[in-house]
């Protein structure tokens, strides 16, 4: 059939379609138009609701739809009335309007405003009582909503961090690159501690102590100025996790911040809720105001910069101002389980942790930088955790849901367990990568020298899950000796296991902490003092009661300096270092052969298969054997030092154990 115009009518009813398909000529792969109404509608159809995932019943058992709906409208307003609550003012009668969602999304539903909640009970002060906040009912943030993106996925953060935060980019492994700000590391000298009635009894304080005091009233300072920040913004993001994998002794954690980086960084470090457990989430047992973007008055009492990290014991949280640098969430928590949990008789542990085929677990003591991270992953074993853990009757635990591993000179040979980790997901910290194919340079140094890498333990193939392990076998001291006198490896009695535990001997990396450029020897107690909470004396008898009740064997070892000291010896091979873990997992270094070493007393084993056995004694790798005694007497004045702020501490009810503890040091 022909139009007016002489041209042939296209058949638009099937017929042509028919034909062609009768030909052979081609196959119709056309469908159904969609069902939306406009662009909206198609982007909201794209996205499909999460349903709940545990079922509510009838009387009957059968599953009610119309019960189910409610009890979730009930779950998310109770979920967003304890959010308000978390950030009401002190200062005024309630929370403020809080909304779930992403208040870009203009075209969708909007998800129903929780009424606003009132702000927790007033706490007793300890300090500057005759301050009283004044009740103001009315201001410019109780005039608005505050959108509360509310345990957001990996994805559903990666778009937020690409969308709306500078500095932020997807690399070539899928892993989200991030930027810190000015701060690229911690800053324990602008931590504070207050110190209430309860803590000036409890907590460490004074000369080598790590807890900082600051009263209540600024404390509340503080949080009203984060608080206040916080509520100012169109939309907060929030973190419902977990601590410890131990379930007798979780801890409900929650996160309030202003950036998806943050968001995303605590989603892998702390331990995922399941839907069900985030249903009776409730009240948490801590809380972080992050409001890191935003710097601390300078002219408010104890403030000695722009950045202010806060915690207050007695009221459960942790006020963070003027660092975006992610690790500050981390290690604060970690200090509240060092209080919170030998209140338990459980001893908290700044340590790795994997465990073998057999069962038999090694924890790993070190600072960062020790080797710590890289010796606990290791593939031939299964990893419970790389950093923070607790001992209890039960055994050990992981605290956290991931890990934290340094980047700098990362490469596929020497990690490839951590290599392959960087994937999607993984939050990337101050690296450099090529700016078009996106590739990570793990060598620059150019933001800085303290990259970091955060990932789900799940990332790492050999992972036990759940994270927790019987009880130890093997505790291994991490000591990066930059001194170069230390042996790789020395067998610890119990006495010298406390005294080196206490001690904490090792050198700080470039970047770990802001303004350190270069390893420099140092002690940090207990292999984490800025992170203890109580007298160090205290967990080192707390870890030697459970040492000699479950018959774990002690373990100095260097990865440090051979042959001299830093900047004319060698760092030792790592090769080497996981040849003698090995040998301490085996049981190997049990029936070896010993000889004791001059001023330390340290046990060293005369063989090890696969290390050569010159280099298990220093004075073999020290060509000027003047110069090697000289160091080794130096480093032992430093020990001796150190401990003197220690030496008149007891131990329990009398002072044996403390004068069995010195007699176990080096003798100069």
């Amino acid at each position: 059939m022909a139009t007016p115009n002489g041209l042939a009518r296209i058949d638009t009813n099937g017929g042509a379609k028919k034909k062609k398909h009768e030909n052979g000529i081609c196959h119709d792969d056309s469908s159904a138009p969609v069902r939306a109404q406009n662009i909206d509608e198609l982007h909201s159809m794209q996205r499909k609701r999460s349903a709940p995932t545990t079922p509510i019943k009838q009387a009957d058992g059968a599953t009610s739809p119309f019960a189910a709906a409610i009890s979730e409208e009930g779950r998310r307003t109770q979920q967003l009335q304890s959010i308000s609550a978390s950030l009401a003012s002190l200062t005024r009668e309630t929370g403020p309007k809080v909304v779930r969602g992403d208040p870009a999304r203009k075209g969708e539903a909007a998800v129903k405003a929780a009424p606003v909640a009132a702000p927790p009970p007033p706490q007793p002060h300890h300090h500057h009582h005759h301050h009283v906040a004044p009740t103001i009912s009315v201001s410019d943030s109780s005039l608005k909503f505050t959108h509360v993106l509310y345990n957001l996925s990996p994805a559903e953060l990666y778009e937020q961090a690409i969308k709306y935060e500078k500095g932020s980019f997807i690399t070539d492994s899928g892993a989200l690159a991030t930027l810190s700000g000015a701060k690229t590391g911690r800053s324990p000298r602008d931590k504070r501690i207050v110190k209430d009635e309860a803590a000036a009894k409890e907590l460490w304080w004074g000369k080598g102590s790590p807890n900082i005091e600051m009263d209540e009233h600024t404390f509340l300072t503080n949080r009203e100025r984060a608080v206040d920040y916080l509520n100012s913004l169109d939309k907060v993001f929030v973190n419902d996790q977990f601590l410890n994998w131990d379930p007798e002794n979780r801890m409900k954690v929650r996160i309030i911040s202003a950036r998806a980086y943050h968001s995303l960084f605590m989603h892998n470090m702390c331990i995922r809720p399941t839907e069900e457990e985030l249903e009776d989430f409730g009240t948490p047992d801590f809380t972080i105001y992050n409001a890191g973007k935003f710097p601390c008055n300078r002219y408010t009492h104890y403030m000695t910069s722009s950045t202010s990290v806060d915690i207050n014991l007695g009221r459960r949280e942790m006020v963070i101002l003027g660092t975006q640098y992610a690790g500050e969430m981390k290690k604060g928590l970690f200090g509240v389980m060092h209080y919170l949990m030998p209140k338990r008789r459980i001893l908290s542990l700044h340590s790795g942790c994997n465990m073998g085929r057999d069962g038999d677990v090694a924890l790993f003591f070190g600072l960062s930088g020790t080797g710590k991270t890289t010796l606990s992953t290791d593939h031939n074993r299964l990893l419970i955790g790389d950093d923070e853990h607790c001992w209890s009757d039960n055994g050990v635990s992981n605290i956290e849901g991931g890990c934290y591993a340094k980047c700098i000179d990362l490469s596929r040979e020497k990690e490839p367990d951590i290599w392959n980790a960087i994937k999607f997901g993984t939050v990337l910290e101050n690296v450099v990568f090529d700016e078009h194919t996106r590739e990570v340079d793990y060598t620059d140094k150019s933001v800085t020298e303290n990259t970091r890498a955060a990932y789900p333990i799940e990332y790492i193939p050999n992972a036990k899950i759940p994270c927790v392990g019987p009880h130890p076998k093997n505790v291994i001291l991490l000591a990066c000796d930059a001194f170069g006198v230390l042996p790789p490896v020395s067998k610890l009695n119990l006495a010298q296991t406390m005294y080196h535990f206490i001690s904490g001997y090792t050198a700080l990396v470039a970047g770990t902490e802001d303004g350190i450029k270069e390893p420099q020897a140092t002690f940090s107690a207990c292999f984490g003092a800025a992170f203890i909470m109580l007298h160090p004396t205290k967990y080192a008898a707390m870890l030697a009661e459970k040492m000699q009740t479950y018959g774990a064997t002690g373990w100095l070892v260097n990865t440090g300096w051979s042959g001299g000291r830093y900047g004319v010896g060698n760092r030792i091979k790592l090769a080497y270092t996981r040849k003698i873990i090995d040998a301490i997992h085996s049981g190997e270094l049990l029936t070896a052969n010993y000889q004791k070493t001059e001023v330390f007393g340290l046990e060293i084993p005369t063989a090890i298969e696969g290390v050569p056995s010159e280099i298990l004694d220093p004075t073999n790798t020290w060509t000027d054997k003047a110069a090697y005694k000289e160091t080794l007497l130096k480093l032992a004045g430093l020990f001796g030092k150190n401990f003197e702020v220690f030496s008149s501490y007891k131990i329990g009810e009398d002072s044996t154990l403390t004068e069995e503890i010195l007699a176990a040091g080096p003798k100069v």
